[in-house]
Protein backbone atom coordinates (compact mmCIF):
# COMPACT_ATOMS: atom_id res chain seq x y z
CA UNK A 1 0.00 0.00 0.00
CA UNK A 2 2.83 2.40 0.86
CA UNK A 3 4.49 1.71 -2.48
CA UNK A 4 1.22 2.47 -4.30
CA UNK A 5 0.86 5.75 -2.43
CA UNK A 6 4.42 6.72 -3.36
CA UNK A 7 3.86 5.90 -7.00
CA UNK A 8 0.63 7.90 -6.98
CA UNK A 9 2.38 10.97 -5.55
CA UNK A 10 5.18 10.67 -8.09
CA UNK A 11 2.69 10.46 -10.90
CA UNK A 12 1.06 13.78 -9.99
CA UNK A 13 1.24 16.25 -12.85
CA UNK A 14 2.52 19.80 -12.62
CA UNK A 15 -1.05 20.99 -13.10
CA UNK A 16 -2.26 18.94 -10.14
CA UNK A 17 0.62 20.15 -8.00
CA UNK A 18 -0.21 23.75 -8.97
CA UNK A 19 -3.77 23.22 -7.82
CA UNK A 20 -2.59 21.78 -4.52
CA UNK A 21 -0.17 24.66 -3.98
CA UNK A 22 -2.84 27.22 -4.89
CA UNK A 23 -5.05 25.80 -2.15
CA UNK A 24 -2.21 26.40 0.31
CA UNK A 25 -1.94 30.00 -0.95
CA UNK A 26 -5.64 30.55 -0.36
CA UNK A 27 -5.18 29.27 3.19
CA UNK A 28 -2.22 31.62 3.73
CA UNK A 29 0.14 28.64 4.09
CA UNK A 30 2.95 29.97 1.89
CA UNK A 31 5.60 27.58 3.22
CA UNK A 32 3.72 24.56 1.93
CA UNK A 33 2.82 26.43 -1.24
CA UNK A 34 6.53 27.06 -1.93
CA UNK A 35 7.32 23.41 -1.27
CA UNK A 36 4.70 22.11 -3.70
CA UNK A 37 5.33 24.76 -6.40
CA UNK A 38 9.03 23.81 -6.35
CA UNK A 39 8.07 20.18 -6.97
CA UNK A 40 5.87 21.26 -9.87
CA UNK A 41 8.70 23.36 -11.31
CA UNK A 42 11.02 20.35 -11.18
CA UNK A 43 8.54 18.46 -13.35
CA UNK A 44 8.14 21.33 -15.83
CA UNK A 45 11.02 23.82 -15.44
CA UNK A 46 9.69 26.17 -18.12
CA UNK A 47 6.08 26.25 -16.94
CA UNK A 48 5.17 29.97 -16.80
CA UNK A 49 2.21 29.50 -14.48
CA UNK A 50 4.27 27.55 -11.95
CA UNK A 51 7.11 30.07 -12.07
CA UNK A 52 4.73 32.98 -11.61
CA UNK A 53 2.97 31.30 -8.70
CA UNK A 54 6.21 30.27 -6.99
CA UNK A 55 7.62 33.79 -7.26
CA UNK A 56 4.41 35.17 -5.73
CA UNK A 57 4.54 32.65 -2.86
CA UNK A 58 8.16 33.60 -2.12
CA UNK A 59 7.17 37.28 -2.25
CA UNK A 60 4.36 36.70 0.24
CA UNK A 61 6.87 35.01 2.54
CA UNK A 62 9.16 38.03 2.28
CA UNK A 63 11.82 35.99 0.48
CA UNK A 64 12.21 38.57 -2.24
CA UNK A 65 15.68 37.59 -3.46
CA UNK A 66 14.44 34.08 -4.18
CA UNK A 67 11.28 35.50 -5.71
CA UNK A 68 13.37 37.66 -8.05
CA UNK A 69 15.48 34.70 -9.13
CA UNK A 70 12.32 32.83 -10.10
CA UNK A 71 10.45 35.70 -11.78
CA UNK A 72 13.31 36.98 -13.99
CA UNK A 73 13.28 34.10 -16.50
CA UNK A 74 9.48 34.17 -16.45
CA UNK A 75 9.49 37.82 -17.54
CA UNK A 76 11.84 37.00 -20.42
CA UNK A 77 9.45 34.39 -21.78
CA UNK A 78 7.16 35.55 -24.60
CA UNK A 79 4.28 33.69 -22.94
CA UNK A 80 4.45 35.85 -19.79
CA UNK A 81 1.12 37.59 -19.12
CA UNK A 82 0.53 40.98 -17.51
CA UNK A 83 0.10 39.36 -14.09
CA UNK A 84 3.68 38.08 -14.29
CA UNK A 85 4.84 41.68 -14.66
CA UNK A 86 2.63 42.82 -11.77
CA UNK A 87 4.28 40.23 -9.53
CA UNK A 88 7.68 41.22 -10.86
CA UNK A 89 6.97 44.86 -10.09
CA UNK A 90 6.00 44.06 -6.52
CA UNK A 91 9.21 42.10 -6.04
CA UNK A 92 11.44 44.83 -7.51
CA UNK A 93 9.72 47.45 -5.33
CA UNK A 94 10.13 45.31 -2.22
CA UNK A 95 13.84 45.10 -3.00
CA UNK A 96 13.94 48.85 -3.75
CA UNK A 97 15.39 48.14 -7.18
CA UNK A 98 13.49 51.05 -8.66
CA UNK A 99 15.43 51.56 -11.89
CA UNK A 100 15.02 47.93 -12.89
CA UNK A 101 11.39 48.11 -11.85
CA UNK A 102 10.73 51.16 -14.03
CA UNK A 103 12.45 49.50 -16.98
CA UNK A 104 10.32 46.39 -16.48
CA UNK A 105 7.05 48.36 -16.33
CA UNK A 106 7.86 50.18 -19.56
CA UNK A 107 8.50 46.86 -21.27
CA UNK A 108 5.30 45.42 -19.79
CA UNK A 109 3.12 48.32 -20.95
CA UNK A 110 4.56 48.11 -24.47
CA UNK A 111 3.53 44.46 -24.46
CA UNK A 112 0.16 44.99 -22.73
CA UNK A 113 -0.96 48.56 -23.60
CA UNK A 114 -4.50 47.94 -22.32
CA UNK A 115 -3.64 46.55 -18.89
CA UNK A 116 -5.08 48.87 -16.25
CA UNK A 117 -3.26 47.16 -13.36
CA UNK A 118 0.14 47.77 -14.99
CA UNK A 119 -0.54 51.50 -15.43
CA UNK A 120 -1.73 51.67 -11.83
CA UNK A 121 1.34 49.92 -10.45
CA UNK A 122 3.76 51.91 -12.62
CA UNK A 123 2.11 55.17 -11.55
CA UNK A 124 2.44 54.16 -7.90
CA UNK A 125 6.15 53.52 -8.40
CA UNK A 126 6.63 56.93 -10.03
CA UNK A 127 4.65 58.60 -7.25
CA UNK A 128 6.95 57.06 -4.64
CA UNK A 129 9.88 58.42 -6.66
CA UNK A 130 8.17 61.86 -6.67
CA UNK A 131 7.92 61.75 -10.45
CA UNK A 132 5.02 63.90 -11.71
CA UNK A 133 4.49 61.49 -14.60
CA UNK A 134 2.64 59.23 -12.15
CA UNK A 135 -0.63 60.91 -13.17
CA UNK A 136 0.23 60.32 -16.84
CA UNK A 137 0.23 56.58 -16.17
CA UNK A 138 -3.02 56.64 -14.20
CA UNK A 139 -4.76 58.70 -16.87
CA UNK A 140 -3.47 56.30 -19.53
CA UNK A 141 -4.84 53.42 -17.47
CA UNK A 142 -8.26 55.08 -17.27
CA UNK A 143 -8.30 55.67 -21.01
CA UNK A 144 -6.99 52.25 -22.04
CA UNK A 145 -8.75 50.07 -19.44
CA UNK A 146 -11.74 52.11 -18.17
CA UNK A 147 -13.32 49.16 -16.36
CA UNK A 148 -10.38 48.85 -13.95
CA UNK A 149 -11.00 50.86 -10.79
CA UNK A 150 -7.63 51.44 -9.07
CA UNK A 151 -6.51 54.08 -11.59
CA UNK A 152 -9.58 56.19 -10.73
CA UNK A 153 -8.69 55.94 -7.05
CA UNK A 154 -5.07 56.93 -7.63
CA UNK A 155 -5.98 59.77 -9.98
CA UNK A 156 -8.63 61.08 -7.58
CA UNK A 157 -6.12 61.16 -4.74
CA UNK A 158 -3.51 62.81 -6.94
CA UNK A 159 -5.89 65.57 -8.04
CA UNK A 160 -7.14 65.98 -4.47
CA UNK A 161 -3.59 66.84 -3.41
CA UNK A 162 -3.09 69.22 -6.35
CA UNK A 163 -6.37 71.08 -5.80
CA UNK A 164 -7.99 69.89 -9.05
CA UNK A 165 -11.37 69.52 -7.38
CA UNK A 166 -13.34 68.75 -10.52
CA UNK A 167 -11.45 65.62 -11.60
CA UNK A 168 -10.83 64.50 -8.05
CA UNK A 169 -14.60 64.52 -7.49
CA UNK A 170 -15.50 62.85 -10.79
CA UNK A 171 -12.89 60.11 -10.55
CA UNK A 172 -13.60 59.63 -6.87
CA UNK A 173 -17.31 59.10 -7.45
CA UNK A 174 -16.61 56.68 -10.28
CA UNK A 175 -14.28 54.70 -8.03
CA UNK A 176 -16.69 54.36 -5.10
CA UNK A 177 -19.35 53.04 -7.46
CA UNK A 178 -16.93 50.50 -8.88
CA UNK A 179 -15.95 49.35 -5.39
CA UNK A 180 -18.76 50.42 -3.01
CA UNK A 181 -17.73 48.04 -0.23
CA UNK A 182 -13.95 48.30 -0.66
CA UNK A 183 -11.34 49.32 1.91
CA UNK A 184 -10.57 52.63 0.16
CA UNK A 185 -14.17 53.70 -0.42
CA UNK A 186 -14.76 55.45 2.91
CA UNK A 187 -11.60 57.52 2.38
CA UNK A 188 -12.85 58.83 -0.98
CA UNK A 189 -16.40 59.41 0.27
CA UNK A 190 -15.02 61.50 3.12
CA UNK A 191 -13.37 63.77 0.54
CA UNK A 192 -16.30 64.19 -1.86
CA UNK A 193 -18.32 66.57 0.30
CA UNK A 194 -15.25 68.76 0.82
CA UNK A 195 -14.51 68.72 -2.91
CA UNK A 196 -17.97 70.00 -3.80
CA UNK A 197 -17.64 72.74 -1.23
CA UNK A 198 -14.41 73.81 -2.93
CA UNK A 199 -15.96 73.61 -6.41
CA UNK A 200 -18.72 76.04 -5.37
CA UNK A 201 -16.39 78.39 -3.46
CA UNK A 202 -15.88 80.49 -6.61
CA UNK A 203 -19.17 82.10 -7.74
CA UNK A 204 -18.09 81.68 -11.38
CA UNK A 205 -17.16 78.04 -11.82
CA UNK A 206 -15.82 78.45 -15.35
CA UNK A 207 -13.49 81.32 -14.47
CA UNK A 208 -11.99 79.18 -11.76
CA UNK A 209 -10.90 76.68 -14.42
CA UNK A 210 -7.92 77.41 -16.67
CA UNK A 211 -8.38 76.40 -20.32
CA UNK A 212 -11.33 74.06 -19.72
CA UNK A 213 -12.04 71.35 -22.28
CA UNK A 214 -15.46 71.14 -23.96
CA UNK A 215 -16.49 68.45 -21.49
CA UNK A 216 -15.35 70.54 -18.52
CA UNK A 217 -17.17 73.60 -19.88
CA UNK A 218 -20.38 71.61 -20.25
CA UNK A 219 -20.03 70.02 -16.82
CA UNK A 220 -19.24 73.26 -15.01
CA UNK A 221 -21.92 75.20 -16.90
CA UNK A 222 -24.45 72.63 -15.75
CA UNK A 223 -23.36 73.01 -12.15
CA UNK A 224 -23.30 76.80 -12.52
CA UNK A 225 -27.03 76.79 -13.38
CA UNK A 226 -27.71 75.27 -9.97
CA UNK A 227 -25.28 77.46 -8.02
CA UNK A 228 -28.08 79.50 -6.44
CA UNK A 229 -28.72 76.47 -4.22
CA UNK A 230 -25.17 76.77 -2.92
CA UNK A 231 -26.12 80.01 -1.14
CA UNK A 232 -27.67 77.81 1.55
CA UNK A 233 -24.37 75.96 2.03
CA UNK A 234 -23.13 72.70 0.57
CA UNK A 235 -24.46 69.74 2.45
CA UNK A 236 -26.11 66.42 1.63
CA UNK A 237 -29.53 67.99 1.16
CA UNK A 238 -28.45 70.84 -1.10
CA UNK A 239 -26.10 68.60 -3.08
CA UNK A 240 -28.90 66.13 -3.72
CA UNK A 241 -31.03 68.95 -5.13
CA UNK A 242 -28.18 70.46 -7.17
CA UNK A 243 -27.16 67.11 -8.61
CA UNK A 244 -30.72 66.03 -9.43
CA UNK A 245 -31.32 69.23 -11.38
CA UNK A 246 -27.90 68.91 -12.98
CA UNK A 247 -28.72 65.43 -14.31
CA UNK A 248 -32.07 66.55 -15.70
CA UNK A 249 -30.36 69.47 -17.44
CA UNK A 250 -27.43 67.34 -18.65
CA UNK A 251 -29.63 64.96 -20.62
CA UNK A 252 -31.90 67.72 -21.87
CA UNK A 253 -29.04 69.94 -23.09
CA UNK A 254 -25.47 69.86 -24.31
CA UNK A 255 -24.48 67.03 -21.99
CA UNK A 256 -25.99 64.56 -24.44
CA UNK A 257 -22.86 65.15 -26.57
CA UNK A 258 -20.80 63.47 -23.87
CA UNK A 259 -22.13 59.99 -23.02
CA UNK A 260 -21.08 59.22 -19.45
CA UNK A 261 -21.86 56.07 -17.49
CA UNK A 262 -21.78 57.86 -14.13
CA UNK A 263 -24.44 60.34 -15.18
CA UNK A 264 -26.52 57.62 -16.84
CA UNK A 265 -26.45 55.69 -13.58
CA UNK A 266 -27.60 58.79 -11.69
CA UNK A 267 -30.41 59.30 -14.18
CA UNK A 268 -31.52 55.72 -13.61
CA UNK A 269 -31.45 56.23 -9.83
CA UNK A 270 -33.67 59.28 -10.25
CA UNK A 271 -36.16 57.23 -12.27
CA UNK A 272 -36.17 54.47 -9.66
CA UNK A 273 -36.61 56.88 -6.74
CA UNK A 274 -33.24 55.94 -5.23
CA UNK A 275 -31.30 59.12 -5.93
CA UNK A 276 -31.83 60.52 -2.44
CA UNK A 277 -30.60 57.26 -0.87
CA UNK A 278 -27.55 57.31 -3.15
CA UNK A 279 -26.58 60.86 -2.16
CA UNK A 280 -27.15 60.07 1.49
CA UNK A 281 -24.77 57.13 1.19
CA UNK A 282 -22.26 59.25 -0.74
CA UNK A 283 -22.13 62.43 1.37
CA UNK A 284 -23.99 62.08 4.66
CA UNK A 285 -21.47 59.94 6.61
CA UNK A 286 -18.80 62.63 6.16
CA UNK A 287 -21.23 65.42 7.06
CA UNK A 288 -22.80 63.89 10.16
CA UNK A 289 -22.62 60.16 10.79
CA UNK A 290 -25.27 60.10 13.52
CA UNK A 291 -27.66 62.04 11.28
CA UNK A 292 -27.02 59.50 8.51
CA UNK A 293 -27.81 56.64 10.88
CA UNK A 294 -31.00 58.42 11.81
CA UNK A 295 -31.87 58.82 8.11
CA UNK A 296 -31.37 55.08 7.61
CA UNK A 297 -33.61 54.31 10.59
CA UNK A 298 -36.38 56.51 9.25
CA UNK A 299 -36.03 55.33 5.61
CA UNK A 300 -35.44 51.63 6.10
CA UNK A 301 -37.30 50.40 3.03
CA UNK A 302 -35.66 52.95 0.73
CA UNK A 303 -32.21 52.23 2.11
CA UNK A 304 -32.78 48.48 1.83
CA UNK A 305 -33.67 48.86 -1.87
CA UNK A 306 -30.56 50.94 -2.50
CA UNK A 307 -28.22 48.53 -0.70
CA UNK A 308 -29.75 45.63 -2.64
CA UNK A 309 -29.11 47.51 -5.87
CA UNK A 310 -25.46 48.08 -4.93
CA UNK A 311 -24.94 44.43 -4.11
CA UNK A 312 -26.54 43.18 -7.31
CA UNK A 313 -24.93 45.49 -9.85
CA UNK A 314 -21.40 45.90 -11.14
CA UNK A 315 -20.68 49.46 -12.16
CA UNK A 316 -18.12 49.78 -14.96
CA UNK A 317 -17.03 52.61 -17.17
CA UNK A 318 -17.16 51.67 -20.85
CA UNK A 319 -14.70 52.54 -23.58
CA UNK A 320 -14.88 55.83 -25.50
CA UNK A 321 -16.00 57.93 -22.52
CA UNK A 322 -12.63 59.45 -21.70
CA UNK A 323 -12.80 63.24 -21.62
CA UNK A 324 -9.66 64.24 -19.72
CA UNK A 325 -7.76 65.60 -22.73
Amino acid sequence: MAACTSLSAAAQSATELNETASNFVRQGDYANAVLVYNRALQLEPKNIITGKNLAFAYYMQGQNEKALTIIKPVLEDEAADDQCFQIGGNIYKALQQYKECEKMYKKAIRKFPQSGPLYSDFGELLYVLQDKDAIVQWEAGIEQDPAYGKNYYNASQYYYNTEDNLWSALYGEIFVNMDPFGSNTAEIKNQLLELYKKIFTNPDLLKARKNPSDFEKTFLSGLQKQSSQAMYGINTSTLTMIRARFILDWFAGKGSKFPHQLFEMQQELLREGLFDAYNQWLFAPAENLSAYQNWINTHQALNKDFVALQKNRQFKMPANQYYQK
